[in-house]
């Protein structure tokens, strides 16, 4: 048994269990393919599939030995950056949910290439779960993200606390700090962030527990666009108070509260727990966490 049948294996897993597609991805024939996972299960004496038809379905040992090959490979790999790129081991992969990498990674680059110039910063913004695919397969050091990832593999850590609000347009219907009543918060039209967002999670888990569930008239990856839309009375919208305090300072929108209704939540910084992190990206997290924005607000919400 070598790393490779340990690597054709997770290609198998990761094409939806296509043997073809993984001999592609691997530059492999298909019966080349198939006598790596026959000879696996031989030198282990289990069944890693179950072969239906002409589909396969992983096993429970299939599993189990998914869990060790993406460990193993993926330690293999950090070894094989690591000695390949030595003179530039000060490479940091980091991942950042769409509000996160809008509104604060860019501050926290610029302060960390001013205190440690010359490390490589590679940034990767999408939502919660491309992000949770991104560090199970030792593409990303760790994330920064304001929704847990689901994996049981992931160490989690909050580090800076973050709350939604509820915004209308300054129309003079509604004044900054007014409460509504939940029912009157229901009879509005929503714009909201798309579903996998860690925004969307928060609005979804509030107001599930709440006992209700709210389909938008709008769907947006974009806060700008939300954002003017509320500001020209299409609907109401829920997002990041950080994003948006500036447009409320200069009142072109309002923030509300909803009675029975609470949108605190915490940014985290998340990674696997097998990976290594280097001193490096250490000390990017460290940053993360005594960063202080105070002094971004205004020139970030000139941009929306």
């Amino acid at each position: 048994m070598t790393l490779r049948h340990m690597k054709i294996f997770r290609s198998i897993c990761e094409n939806g269990f296509n043997t073809t597609k993984a001999a592609e991805d691997m530059h492999m024939t298909q019966p080349a393919v198939s006598l790596a996972i026959k000879e696996l299960e031989q030198y282990y004496g289990v069944l890693l599939f179950d072969r239906i038809g002409r589909r396969l379905r992983i096993t429970e040992a299939g599993q189990k030995f998914l869990d060790y090959a993406i460990h193993i490979s993926s330690l293999f790999d950090d070894m094989e950056k690591g000695m390949r790129d030595w003179d530039s081991f000060g490479i940091i992969r980091v991942g950042a949910s769409i509000t996160i990498g809008s509104r604060f990674l860019p501050s926290y680059i610029k302060a960390f290439n001013k205190k440690y110039p010359g490390t490589d910063i590679r940034a990767f913004i999408a939502t919660s779960n491309q992000l949770e695919e991104k560090i199970n397969s030792n593409e990303l050091d760790f994330v920064l993200t304001e929704s847990p990832l689901h994996s049981a593999n992931m160490i989690s850590e909050e580090y800076m606390e973050d709350y939604l609000s509820v915004i209308f347009p300054a129309d003079g219907r509604y004044t900054n700090g007014q409460k509504i009543s939940l029912d009157e918060f229901k009879k509005q039209k929503f714009l909201l962030r798309e579903k996998g967002s860690g925004t969307r999670n928060t609005f979804d888990i509030v107001t599930e527990r709440a006992g209700f569930s709210v389909t938008p008239i709008w769907e947006s990856v974009s806060t700008t666009a939300l954002v003017n839309g509320v500001i020209n009375g299409i609907g109401i919208s829920v997002l990041p108070h950080k994003m948006i305090d500036g447009l409320l300072n200069r009142s072109l929108l309002v923030s509300v509260n909803v009675d029975g209704l609470d949108f605190r939540r915490s940014f985290r910084v998340m990674h696997h727990k097998d990976k290594y992190l280097t001193s490096s990206a250490k000390n990017f997290i460290d940053l993360c966490k005594n960063y202080e924005f105070s002094e971004q607000n205004s020139q970030y919400n000139e941009l929306l």
